[in-house]
């Protein structure tokens, strides 16, 4: 506990996968032109693993194919000052086969972005950490200071 009374409490394996799936949006880290880049993407989970939907032809479905990625999901109460996040470390693999896309067509994961989302990549976790944090008494007040 911090002297504020805030309690940052590191999460089991499934309460992250929990929390995660709680949530329509999250980011994933890939490698672009040797750089690290982030995206914002709607996912789903699908027996502990994350599967976004993407543009075959997209930088996105490129870059990840057969990577290593990282893939993070947040809740935020920024006025409360509390919230958790899960981070989530693995490889990314193309979805190509027939029958296996045609299962993930019927998984809650409809694209936000326009154009045509026929791709789907899967996020295996190798490491998943989350912590959350619960704002004490003063963190809540006017008296408030950062965490």
């Amino acid at each position: 506990m911090d002297v504020n009374g805030s309690v940052l409490e590191h999460l089991s394996r499934d309460e992250c996968m929990r929390l995660m799936g709680s949530v329509p949006v999250g980011r994933i880290v890939y490698t672009r032109q040797a750089l690290p880049a982030v995206e914002l993407v709607n996912f789903t989970l699908d027996d502990g693993d994350i599967i976004i939907r993407t543009d075959a032809g997209g930088k996105l479905a490129a870059a990840t194919r057969g990577a290593v990625v990282a893939f993070e999901a947040d809740s935020l109460d920024v006025t409360g000052h509390a919230g958790w996040s899960v981070t989530v470390v693995g490889h990314a693999t193309a979805v190509t086969d027939r029958e296996e896309i045609r299962r993930l067509e019927q998984l809650p994961l409809t694209p936000w972005a326009p154009g045509k989302r026929d791709h789907f990549v899967r996020i295996s976790s190798v490491i998943v950490n989350g912590r959350r944090i619960e704002a004490g008494q003063l963190a809540r007040g006017s008296d408030a200071r950062p965490i």
